[in-house]
């Protein structure tokens, strides 16, 4: 506990008093916590966590919870024009793009970018399909127009990413759709995809603020914002002005997903996430302080080679199934053994025993998955690294 001053008032002890049992609360809060591999919702910085918790009852003095105050009144617009320029600022986001909130998370955004883009004079749009959720986006813009195969790597277990060269791109499409980061599978887009004069649009729910976006290559990017920059409910749209004029939009597209509507509304035609946008704030903040995206970008070069050195080193006891050159740096599949579901199991349970937490790899796919996103500390991944070495150890045949 902090020295207290001779002659110090009845009042400033029991500041100093409630100060230190904050401490000491939020120390045992960190003691307890376990390294958590979830796929996301995911681990967050502790210090984010720490300051929503010391703000959650009162924020700032307005004597209301930030999920209390009307999302219309000055305390919250003050939140919301903060995040909107921190998003700017950490993204580098040029000034002919908006920068909008939509709830549903990305999933949602399956439907809306068909919506809002596919019923003007082109009704055909381009998908690259490198996993799970570019192949669900697919199949979602197939209700409202016709979505072209580009390339589908489905046949390979979705292990790898083409060669551009077999790509079948038409330069009529309204857009070529990626998703950069495929959360189920681990497959990671290196670098923006080239489909000529076609607006680009890409998914980057689980890479997003873990690496420089090269945002004018893009004509819309989305991501929901539970891998990397806060918790569940909303996904960010980063898009060009000429996107939103509504010349393309459907007719039958729903008030609420139309992108010229939400960001002439500023995010806020209906009641927003309040919380979660307020939280993504936090993190931003968070981020600035330590050094931008590029820290990040770092950070996960540091945790991925980290694990993928001891998967590459294990003489065949772990192995990632994803090609080389396009494994993921923040989703990281591996089996054991080809496959050995009784020793999984096993590497699971024993894994719960030093706090390394939901390493289950997605149900359809199986195996063992880790998810490095940006609040998964460096000593987690060590962690985690050291285990599985001293696990292969134990349990070669």
């Amino acid at each position: 506990l902090e020295a207290t001053p001779a002659g110090a008032s009845l009042d400033a002890l029991a500041v100093r008093s409630r100060k230190a049992r904050l401490r000491l609360r939020f120390a045992a809060m960190a003691d307890g916590r376990v390294y958590n591999f979830s796929a996301g919702p995911s681990m967050m910085p502790l210090e984010v966590l720490e300051e929503v918790q010391r703000e959650m009852v009162n924020y700032k003095g307005t004597g209301m919870s930030i999920m209390e105050m009307s999302h219309r009144g000055k305390e919250y617009m003050g939140v919301y024009e903060e995040l909107e320029k921190n998003m700017r600022d950490v993204f580098d986001i040029p000034g002919e793009y908006k920068v909008f909130f939509m709830q549903g998370g990305a999933t949602l955004q399956f439907a809306a970018l068909p919506l809002n883009l596919l019923g003007g004079a082109k009704t055909k749009a381009d998908y690259l399909i490198t996993g799970q959720w570019s192949e669900k986006a697919h199949k979602e813009c197939g209700k409202y127009g016709t979505g072209q195969v580009v390339c589908n790597t489905k046949p390979s277990k979705f292990t790898t990413i083409p060669d551009k060269s077999t790509w079948k791109l038409d330069p009529e499409a309204a857009y070529a759709h990626y998703c950069m980061n495929e959360t189920v599978n681990g497959v990671e887009f290196k670098s923006v995809p080239d489909v000529g004069g076609v607006p680009l649009v890409a998914d980057m729910s689980s890479n997003f603020c873990t690496r420089p976006i090269e945002v004018r290559k893009h004509a819309y990017i989305y991501a929901g914002v539970q891998k990397n920059l806060g918790p569940a409910g909303v996904a960010v749209g980063i898009i060009r002005n000429d996107m939103l004029d509504g010349k393309s939009e459907l007719g039958i597209c729903p008030t609420y997903c139309s992108y010229k509507t939400c960001v002439s509304n500023d995010s806020m035609y209906n009641t927003p996430a309040c919380f979660t946008m307020y939280v993504v704030g936090e993190y931003l903040k968070y981020t600035k302080k330590v050094g931008g995206i590029a820290h990040w970008d770092e950070l996960s070069d540091k945790k991925s080679c980290c694990l993928y050195d001891a998967i590459d080193s294990s003489d065949g006891f772990y192995q990632c199934p994803i090609e080389k050159h396009c494994r993921s740096r923040v989703n990281v599949p591996f089996t054991i053994l080809g496959g050995n579901e009784a020793l999984e199991k096993k590497f699971l349970e024993e894994a719960k025993k030093v706090k390394l937490y939901t390493l289950a790899g997605h149900r359809s796919v199986g195996g063992c998955r880790a998810s490095l996103y940006n609040g998964m500390p460096l000593e987690g991944a060590d962690k985690l690294s050291s285990f599985m070495k001293s696990f292969a150890d134990e349990n070669r045949p």
